[in-house]
């Protein structure tokens, strides 16, 4: 099946691959396996059966069925962006001084640090996506915030918003997020203003998106980093290997090696029940789904993109042509 539609399927919604997303959230809305994050109280109160697919191509087309306009907090797949932003702002040499790229066994939220090296492991567990945020440029915190949500912007292709209630949430019951802090404060890997880094990083995390939204922010991914709705720039391009190796290896928490070999392209997930998946070159994949597995990840969100991989041939060492 080819991967894009013409202009007349888009606009009858006729297109085949449009048929594929409707099949996939009509078979798969009945599930009800897994619970929602309940250690942020804001996050507890979503609705379980909320879910929604969406793709965005490389050439700006979008194909979207379910829940597609619900608003929820970005969470952990924010970690990748404020990544792409570090490496901006720093340059790939120096932000490896602060964190590492392995992959990990332990948990996100571990408070745990190489043993030799003292980095958080990567910057796609809590550790790690703290210490990318402490190195965001600005100066003075509402400086490096408006910062952060202008990069949002270029990658949507439309401006964000912080939810106050779930940055709250997040603030008050952030205590391992605090101890981790601390703990790379005393390596040298984080400088003294813990605070300010981890409101920014709480904040981050509490942006609201929709799943359209983490389609085309996947799709920019794929593009080379220019979104292809509004042909905007939102990172460099010679950061996209780094982003996409990282988000391949080490996006999907302790799922990461099993979903590399079942899914096969980047991803990344986040507790609110999102996962935001990249086919470089091709297109970019948004799933929303609240209800979370014992990993962390949308229970949903998966079971759809290990359907789509198979489906439409999208792991990136299939055999083609064979």
């Amino acid at each position: 099946m080819s991967l894009m539609a013409n202009s007349q399927d888009q606009e009858t919604g006729s297109s085949p691959f449009l048929e594929v997303l409707k099949d996939l959230h009509s078979q798969y809305k009945s599930l009800q396996e897994g619970t929602v994050a309940n250690y942020i109280p804001e996050l507890a109160k979503v609705n379980p059966n909320l879910f929604s697919i969406c793709i965005a191509t490389v050439d700006g087309q979008i194909y979207e069925v379910g829940d597609y306009q619900q608003l929820f907090t970005i969470q952990s797949i924010s970690k990748v962006f404020i990544y792409g932003q570090a490496l901006e702002d720093h340059g790939r040499d120096y932000v490896l001084t602060r964190v590492g790229v392995e992959p990990t066994g332990d948990a996100f939220n571990a408070i745990i640090l190489d043993e030799q090296s003292k980095r958080p492991y990567n910057p796609m567990v809590n550790a790690g996506a703290i210490a990318t945020t402490s190195l965001i440029k600005g100066n003075g915190a509402t400086e490096r915030l408006n910062r952060l949500l202008e990069m949002y912007r270029r990658y949507i292709g439309r401006d964000v918003f912080v939810d106050i209630s779930v940055f709250t949430s997040e603030r008050s019951t952030g205590h391992r997020n605090r101890a981790t802090a601390h703990l790379m404060l005393n390596f040298g890997m984080i400088d003294q203003n813990i605070e300010e880094a981890l409101d920014l990083y709480f904040q981050q995390c509490s942006v609201m998106v929709n799943c359209r939204d983490l389609a085309v922010m996947a799709a920019t991914l794929a593009n080379k980093g220019i979104n292809p709705i509004t042909k905007e720039k939102a990172v460099d391009s010679c950061y996209i290997k780094d982003i996409l190796s990282v988000m391949y290896t080490c996006g999907m928490y302790n799922f990461a090696g099993e979903w590399a070999y079942k899914v096969g392209i980047p991803a990344k997930s986040g507790v609110s029940g999102g996962i935001l998946a990249v086919v470089p070159g091709q297109m970019g994949i948004g799933v929303f789904s609240p209800l979370l597995d014992g990993l962390a990840n949308s229970v949903r969100g998966v079971k759809v993109c290990e359907e789509l991989s198979q489906r439409l041939g999208l792991h990136l060492f299939e055999c083609k042509g064979m």
